[in-house]
């Protein structure tokens, strides 16, 4: 293999683990043969080299992860024929181990979704597990749940198999290299990579692919992109040989003893996930580690180690041939890092695999290559695109503090409910101490401390995970009665908030917007940005304050892939963006008393419809406090939004909570949120609409503007696809006929008995009567009313089918007249 560097590559990718490897093999397969992957050391160094090798499809219900390592399984099964490299694939299978009732849950709601996407996983008893598994003891366990058709492979050998067909069609793999920098050059607002810096020359590029494992977050923080991926101690055992394991043992998860179990050489390897796990090097990875170990803290594993090893009881007698700690990387929402970065053209990630890069690999490596190729992902990235992540991330105290935590979920119970508790309280409220005066249940939204429900003033919130309905749903129910009864006080202060101003920024606006959002002063727009494809790219209001003076909201989990999409958008243009989310509180004020309660709040406006129409902006004076209020609702009731200065936002709340006292008025969180929104059906980029979804498809046509003068991004995509017609999948609303069981998200919907689709998001309607939810479903035919109609229903939730109704329209108040009244 040579090690001259070329003067040019169209792609450089940097990084020769399995990640890189992927990614090469499959750019030159969509035939782009001109890159060239840059290894410091040599391939699999650093992470891949010393991987437990599990394929394994289970545990997931997002759809982009399944299909992902579904593909990934098919790839490494196929692998050598073309390359004549083996991958060590064997399908020897995979049990679940299931110890405890929540668990079972969990895992009967994974297998419903994960079987309608394609996995082949059926439930067995304890029984059958010691049958399949001989060596481990199973009479405690409840249930499993076996997938035939997983298994292990080698790592190495794939990582090996992929680099051999990437070169065998063009690509160059050069190791011993090190990328110091990525070359960059501004354009606009952002920047272009045009290159990369080695210690061993320079090379231009166009495109930049970060696959450096460990050190992407360092090599990343050069350039100013946020990685926050943390190497973290990970723990396995092999043992010497044991009689009766058989080469052909399924691999053994349980998951509540902290271990997964297969065979190795004739013996077994115990790998571990301790519930409290330990960060390494959080100041930095050692430039020359590449194929170390970690010294081993058996202080600290030793109880973890045992209740592993109590689940087979035969490693007890058997000598133990390796006990090994190597280094993994993880994020601090254990989702990869992936995409383009938002502030640089060209500048790819594909890092923070979790502990699943090896199972991950294949799937990930085509999503990668085709976005790069493409300019745009064909799947679901909203889940792990790497524009979530914010700077503060980045801190090293943050790091260690969520590392230690975010690995011990990997193998917790996933109850609804559940919440991080390390590293929190980056933001808090401008109203905080008002939240906490009244009973918030604080939880995590995006680094800020955000009301769940209240507790009610002096009183402490209590709760605890469960899958069904729990004491302080009271609470809640109550909430969401007084914002369709009389009036609800909401923090909403998390939500991004960007100012757009300049002599273009009404242009840049409108030709980014699919709405019409540069016509008059004091007026919100609904909108949408779209791809060129025509995908959803952020869901959104922009308000025209002035000619050159703009309010762009947006949700906060997509604060940083929209302040990415506007800084691109402004280019040449004389336009600034500024990031304003922490100078401005939101507080939103809903109900059918609202007009009344605000009235009463700020005697000197008019709240009336005549003067304060439905998507006006008015400025106001609220206890001397000046505040752009917004006729708007999220809620699907009578409502206004407030942007008060956060310095001053106390002002505000307290004399909106006493002008509303004798109108029933409450404060009101988000799970209350959740619930009023899903009733109405409303949408949210993320959960209910991704970026692979057209606006026609999720009932968003109407906020296009397809005539507006110059047009929008995605303009030509979104002709098409309603000239096309009526669209064979869309989104509609769900709702169980039964008010006890509980939707959540990634439940199967079946037509007549069969699979049509799945909820992508789902709360708890208290005026429908029932767990309602947002469903995407189709067929080979449009999904009409008329279709919809001649159904019958059903809900799979756990396994058991549940009776059901849909609609094309929002279920309560589908002419929007308690809105605009």
């Amino acid at each position: 293999m040579s090690t001259a560097l070329p003067a040019r590559a169209r792609v450089v990718i940097i990084g020769g683990g399995v990640i890189g490897a992927s990614i090469a093999y499959h750019l030159a397969h969509l035939g782009i043969t001109d890159v060239l992957v840059l290894e410091r050391d040599r391939l699999t160094s650093g992470t891949t080299w010393h991987a437990a090798g599990l394929m394994t499809c289970f545990g997931s219900t997002s759809e982009t992860n399944t299909r992902m390592r579904l593909y990934s399984r098919d790839l490494y099964a196929r692998l050598e024929a073309e390359t004549g490299v083996a991958t060590g694939f064997k399908p020897v299978g995979l049990i679940e181990a299931a110890a405890d009732a929540d668990r079972l849950e969990e895992y009967r709601r994974v297998a419903a979704f994960q079987r309608h996407i394609g996995l082949e996983v059926e439930e067995i008893g304890p029984k059958e597990m010691a049958d399949l598994f001989p060596l481990a003891r199973t009479d405690d366990l409840l249930a499993g749940l076996h997938v035939p058709g997983d298994g292990r492979v080698n790592p190495v050998d794939v990582t090996m198999s992929l680099a051999r067909g990437a070169r065998n069609l063009g690509v160059r793999i050069v190791e011993g290299v090190r990328v110091e920098q990525v070359v960059t050059r501004p354009r606009g607002l952002v920047e272009e990579v045009t290159g990369v810096r080695t210690d061993a020359g320079d090379v231009e590029c166009d495109v930049v692919v970060n696959c450096a494992g460990m050190w992407a977050r360092e090599l990343a923080e050069r350039n100013g992109v946020v990685v926050p991926n943390q190497a973290a101690e990970h723990y396995y055992l092999i043992t010497e040989p044991i009689d009766g394991m058989s080469p052909d043992a399924p691999v053994f998860e349980d998951p509540a003893s902290y271990g997964y179990y297969r065979e190795e050489g004739g013996g077994m390897m115990v790998g571990l996930f301790e519930p409290v796990a330990a960060a390494w090097n959080v100041d930095g990875i050692p430039r020359d580690f590449s194929f170390g170990e970690i010294a081993p803290d058996w202080d600290r594993m030793g109880p973890f180690v045992e209740r592993a090893i109590a689940r087979v009881p035969v490693v007890e007698t058997v000598g133990i041939r390796t006990f090994f700690c190597g280094p993994e990387s993880f994020t601090p929402d254990l989702a990869p890092a992936v995409g383009e970065a938002p502030g640089i053209h060209g500048y790819f990630v594909c890092a923070g695999l979790n502990s699943v890069g090896i199972l991950s690999a294949g799937g990930m490596g085509r999503i990668v290559a085709q976005w790069v190729a493409d300019g745009h992902p064909d799947v679901d990235v909203t889940g792990f695109d790497v524009a979530r992540f914010r700077d503060w991330q980045l801190n090293p105290t943050h790091r260690a503090q969520r590392t230690a935590e975010i690995l011990g979920t990997v193998y917790a119970v996933h109850t609804p409910g559940i919440e991080l508790t390390s590293a929190r309280g980056e933001f808090t409220s401008p109203v905080h101490d008002r939240l906490v005066s009244e009973g918030a249940r604080l939880g995590d939204v995006s680094g800020w401390e955000s009301a769940a429900w209240y507790a009610g003033r002096g009183q402490t919130p209590t709760d605890e995970p469960g899958w069904g309905h729990h004491p302080w749903f009271a609470n809640w129910r109550a909430e969401h009665e007084a914002v369709r009864e009389a009036v609800g006080l909401m923090d909403m202060s998390f939500m991004a908030k960007f100012a757009v101003r300049g002599p273009d920024s009404g242009v840049v606006l409108d030709r980014l917007s699919a709405g019409a959002v540069n016509e008059r002063d004091g007026v919100i727009t609904y909108t949408q940005w779209l791809g060129e494809d025509g995908g959803i790219r952020a869901d959104l209001t922009v308000t025209r304050l002035a000619a050159d003076d703009f309010l762009v909201v947006v949700s906060d989990t997509a604060h940083g892939s929209a302040l990415g999409q506007l800084r691109r958008a402004v280019g040449d243009a004389d336009a600034t963006v500024e990031d304003v989310t922490t100078e401005l509180a939101l507080l939103t004020v809903q109900g059918p008393s609202s007009r009344a309660t605000l009235a009463q709040a700020a005697p000197g406006a008019d709240w009336s419809s005549e003067a304060f129409p439905f998507r006006a902006a008015r400025r106001v004076d609220i206890a001397g406090v000046e505040v752009l209020a917004i006729r708007i609702t999220y809620l699907g009731e009578l409502g206004w939004e407030l942007y008060a200065p956060a310095s001053r936002a106390g002002e505000v709340w307290d004399a909106v909570l006493a002008a509303g006292a004798a109108h029933g008025i409450r404060p009101v969180g988000l799970k209350a949120l959740s619930s009023l929104r899903m009733e109405k059906g409303y949408r949210d980029f993320g959960h209910d609409i991704d970026n692979t979804d057209d606006v026609y498809g999720v009932g968003l046509g109407f906020a296009v503007a397809l005539d507006k003068p110059g047009g929008f991004v995605g303009r030509e995509a979104t002709l098409a696809a309603k000239e096309r017609g009526t669209p064979h999948h869309r989104l509609v609303q769900v709702l169980l006929s039964d008010p006890e069981p509980l939707l959540f998200h990634a439940e199967p919907v079946l037509r007549d008995g069969v699979v049509v689709g799945e909820v992508r998001s789902a709360s708890y309607g208290w005026t429908l009567g029932g767990a309602v939810g947002l469903a995407f479903v189709g067929g080979d035919g449009p999904v009409t009313p008329q279709w919809l109609a001649d159904g019958r229903w059903e809900v799979d939730v756990a396994g058991t089918r549940h009776p059901a109704v849909v609609s094309l329209r929002p279920m309560y108040d589908p002419t929007s007249a308690r809105i605009t009244g």
